[in-house]
């Protein structure tokens, strides 16, 4: 009987009320589902924008495996630093070679090697980095061929929806499964490609459920009417959890299910934001 290595993805969380949520709810998911292998993206965990070392450090001691990041990486100064002596937390695989930090990893586990890359799209986004296209299936196929490793997850952080089924879709046969970020709102595309590839165009974001991309109401809605820069702040009230469940063949590395995560958590804690820069 083959071996199933089960593994959580998360979307995009966001200020205060996103990583309480995900702190507390971790180690719970972990145990009901006898998790092998966590990924979470942190990319707007400090006040909306972007992380900060100790969020890192909070989210991996809750139970994430893995953190990845996307276009706010940069935004606390800290984080890079911090990058170059923690593998475990991603910046895109497709920045220039001397970027600090790195876009993939493997790590061992009690079922075998699991390799985790992130790449960000060029549809819409800012900074243009080098094509994911060609740096994906590059990495993909080392980690396959050089490190043995069959099970690899991908996250894509990318507008376009036609980007990222394509990008999907160039990594059929190569990655376990790719997961999109970045748009904050969950697709309901969930299927495994003909090749062993599972893919969801987006996962969402775990974040407060009364919001607008888990931004207060009336600062977004007032940007859009007077077409002048604000401040997003991040709102208040129960959080909802975005995610995946994939569940991955160790011997072929190929996906057997993918499952959406959506659940509503009424709690609300005390954390809070202060201290760090916020969104704008």
């Amino acid at each position: 009987m083959s071996t199933v290595l089960k593994l959580l993805f998360l979307g995009d969380v966001v200020g205060a009320p996103g990583r309480k949520a995900v702190i507390d709810f971790l180690p719970k998911i972990k145990k009901e589902r006898e998790l092998d292998f966590i990924v979470v993206n942190g990319e707007n965990s400090a006040a909306g924008k972007g992380i900060t070392p100790k969020i890192a450090i909070d989210l991996m001691r809750a139970g994430a495996t893995v953190i990845t990041t996307g276009d706010h990486v940069w935004d606390q100064r800290e984080l890079a630093e911090f990058l170059v002596d923690e593998p475990r937390v991603l910046r895109p695989l497709n920045y220039e070679a001397s970027t600090p930090g790195y876009g993939s990893i493997i790590l061992e586990t009690d079922k075998g090697k699991v390799g985790v890359m992130q790449l960000q799209g060029r549809t819409f986004m800012q900074p243009p980095l080098e094509n994911p296209f060609l740096h994906g299936p590059a990495e993909a196929k080392r980690m396959r061929e050089e490190e043995g490793v069959k099970a690899i997850f991908c996250d894509f952080h990318a507008e376009a929806t036609s980007e990222k089924i394509a990008f999907s879709r160039c990594m059929d046969g190569l990655v376990s499964a790719v997961v999109g970020t970045h748009t904050h709102v969950q697709t309901a595309d969930e299927r495994i490609f003909p090749g062993g590839t599972a893919h969801l165009s987006d996962a969402g974001m775990c974040g407060p459920e009364d919001s607008i991309l888990g931004r207060e109401i009336s600062s977004v809605v007032w940007r859009f009417e007077n077409t002048r820069p604000t401040r997003f702040p991040v709102a208040k009230g129960p959080v909802r959890l975005c995610g995946a469940f994939v569940d991955i063949d160790m011997e072929s590395g190929k996906a057997v299910n993918i499952e959406r995560l959506s659940e509503l958590i009424e709690e609300e804690g005390n954390e809070s934001d202060e201290g760090i820069s916020p969104a704008s």
